[in-house]
């Protein structure tokens, strides 16, 4: 289970100061956008069961997004299809963690990125964490932040195009988003980069 050590030391290096942890959600999906959360954990609360956003099950991510948001400190970032066309997933990524630590109505004084890449923007120190959202709270805490954002907004965009079962799939390559694709074509969020999309305009 993820704790608040890596924080804590992280913090004495620095000199004192919060910590902010940073993941992100939507990587691998046909369509949408990335979602990136940045958070810090208030001290003396406890956030029972938190923990990396894929071992969560729906109701509970959303119990402790509801916790979350009301008691930490946060902020999200997005990096759309369009950046992610542009720059590639990986940079896209990278921009969307910066959108959203710089967005914190609180300063850090250093960032644990999830992952083993930091962003080259990052405006404040910053430690990569492989694996950091079962290793450290503030990580694991945007990673269901991020995942429960992401999945509204894919859950809104179905609402406008049920055929390719967004609000179950959340935009990843099922089988039967990429049959849908392959029937109805593409929407304006499908990423024209990544396969299958990208083949339709080969």
């Amino acid at each position: 289970m993820p704790d608040r050590q890596l924080e804590e030391d992280f913090s004495t290096r620095l000199g004192g100061g919060p910590i902010a942890g940073v993941d992100e959600v939507g990587r691998g999906p046909l369509a949408g956008p990335v979602i990136t959360a940045a958070v810090i954990l208030p001290g003396g609360i406890h956030f029972d069961g938190l923990d990396d956003s894929k071992r969560l099950t729906a109701r509970r991510r959303e119990q402790l997004f509801h916790d979350l948001t009301r008691h930490a400190v946060y902020a999200v970032g997005a990096a759309s299809r369009a950046d992610i066309d542009r720059l590639n997933i990986l940079h896209a990524t990278m921009l969307a963690m910066v959108r959203s630590v710089t967005r914190l109505p609180q300063i850090p004084a250093g960032v644990l990125v999830d992952g083993n890449r930091i962003p080259p923007d990052m405006p404040f120190p910053a430690e990569a964490v492989v694996k950091g959202d079962g290793k450290s709270s503030s990580i694991a805490a945007a990673s269901i932040i991020a995942k429960v954002t992401r999945d509204k907004i894919m859950g809104v965009l179905s609402d406008r195009y049920p055929t390719y079962g967004w609000n179950s799939n959340s935009g990843y390559p099922t089988a039967a988003h990429k049959s849908a694709i392959l029937e109805h074509g593409i929407t304006a969020h499908h990423r024209r980069t990544f396969r299958p999309v990208s083949d339709m305009f080969s």
